[in-house]
């Protein structure tokens, strides 16, 4: 498992290093070569400039325009040639009768060129025979010059992007890739021997914690138990009744101690063997009907009346003892705190994928400062009426580990007319 989550945090971390270099790279390609074909095309419309202002200086000094186009040497073979008036009228065309062409006012190049004296304009097809050209045009004081270019091998050699600097930009890409690959694997080995000891570090303090913890509860059982046995053991004439006070007070903290050492073993288990945790189908309400006979018989000064409302049948695939330890430890809790008489047991919400129950009591709640500690391993709220009903200390912190386990949370609250709240979320 663990090398698994290793080769998983090393491919995320070499996939988003990938995927920002790439795209950086793409951008800059991009760019780079939509600046080239700009200035290409750029360059390409000067030299159809250069001969456009030379017709138009031609044509300004009473030059017949057809004797200039026959007489003088063209920049590209295939050229097409039109003079437009300045309303958009078409006078010549050298490949088509001027007769049949439309109004020009509207082209892009002649609007670029009314309004800048120049314009170009790449791959639009022709309106009149079909095929693409790249334009360009120069205003004169009486016409303007458009010339263009048929969209062919040789056009589009002049414009094809430079791929041998997009070539190169690609290889280095990818040798940085290759680079990337074997350092990010480095540095997720790194991080994940790193995340390892600061895990085991975390996990040897709470065990140690954990144990101290354990030590003091057992201490003030066992020195008990120990005092008892002593008296009993030592000759003294005891009466029948004093002998009894003892014996039952060896079994009360015995008692204690079985429930300690079953808490204890509950969370490790949960802790460390998760994954070895049966699980079935558990229906949720037959689990509040077993815990609601369980409270008719309780004594009257502990009995606490439930009210359930689940206007549904839950069922979720879990585990049976632990789904019944979340209940039991949180009446137990709500026995031992609230000072109320009624608990309550809502489902809020049920869908396929998991549902929200709410657990509340009409008892005096905690203080505010005391909400986030509530599920703390031995963290009592009242310690001595804790001890006095025989708690352990881990009730809470169980459910909160039992509703982690069925991918859950659980947060608590108080309710706003007295008493505590807990809601939690039970995957299914």
């Amino acid at each position: 498992m663990a090398s698994a989550t290793k080769l998983s945090f090393h491919k995320r971390l070499f996939l988003q290093l990938i995927a920002f270099s790439w795209t950086i790279v793409v951008c800059f390609i991009g760019f780079q070569y939509l600046r080239e074909k700009e200035y290409k095309s750029g360059f390409l419309s000067a030299q159809l400039q250069q001969y456009n202002r030379h017709l138009l200086v031609a044509i300004e000094d009473g030059e017949s325009y057809e004797e200039y186009i026959a007489s003088h040497e063209k920049p590209f073979d295939d050229l097409r040639i039109t003079l437009i008036t300045l309303s958009g009228a078409v006078v010549y065309d050298n490949t088509i009768p001027a007769d049949s062409l439309g109004n020009h006012s509207n082209r892009p190049e002649i609007v670029d060129a009314f309004k800048d004296g120049s314009g170009y304009h790449i791959g639009r097809q022709s309106e009149s025979d079909g095929r693409e050209y790249f334009y360009s045009a120069t205003r004169g004081e009486r016409v303007i010059v458009r010339t263009a270019m048929p969209y062919s091998s040789t056009l589009q050699d002049l414009l094809e992007a430079d791929w041998s600097f997009l070539i190169v930009m690609i290889s280095i890409t990818l040798s940085m890739s290759v680079i990337a690959y074997f350092t990010t694997r480095k540095l997720g080995k790194d991080i994940e021997r790193v995340n390892r000891y600061e895990a085991e570090q975390e996990k040897n303090r709470l065990k140690r914690h954990l144990t101290n913890n354990i030590n003091h509860e057992l201490k003030t059982p066992v020195a008990s138990i120990q005092v008892c046995l002593e008296t009993l053991l030592s000759g003294i004439s005891l009466s029948e009744e004093k002998r009894q006070e003892l014996i039952e007070r060896c079994y009360t903290n015995n008692e204690r101690l079985r429930r300690l050492l079953a808490d204890v073993s509950l969370i490790t288990r949960m802790e460390d063997g998760s994954a070895h945790i049966g699980k079935e189908k558990v229906v949720l309400n037959d689990i509040l009907c077993e815990i609601a006979d369980e409270l008719e018989i309780m004594p009257d000064e502990e009995r606490m009346t439930l009210h359930t409302d689940f206007n549904e049948r839950v069922v979720i695939l879990g585990n049976l003892s632990l789904i019944g330890s979340i209940f039991r430890n949180l009446i137990e809790n709500a026995i031992a705190y609230s000072e109320g008489k009624n608990i309550y047991i809502s489902l809020m919400a049920n869908d396929a994928k998991e549902c929200h129950i709410r657990f509340e009591d009409d008892g005096v709640g905690v203080e505010e400062k005391q909400l986030t500690r509530l599920f703390e391993r031995f963290y009592r709220v009242d310690k001595g009426r804790s001890r006095q009903k025989g708690g352990t200390g881990l009730g809470l912190a169980i459910v909160k580990h039992a509703v982690q386990f069925h991918g859950g949370t659980i947060t608590a609250s108080n309710r706003p007319n007295g008493g505590l709240r807990f809601d939690f979320i039970l995957r299914k």
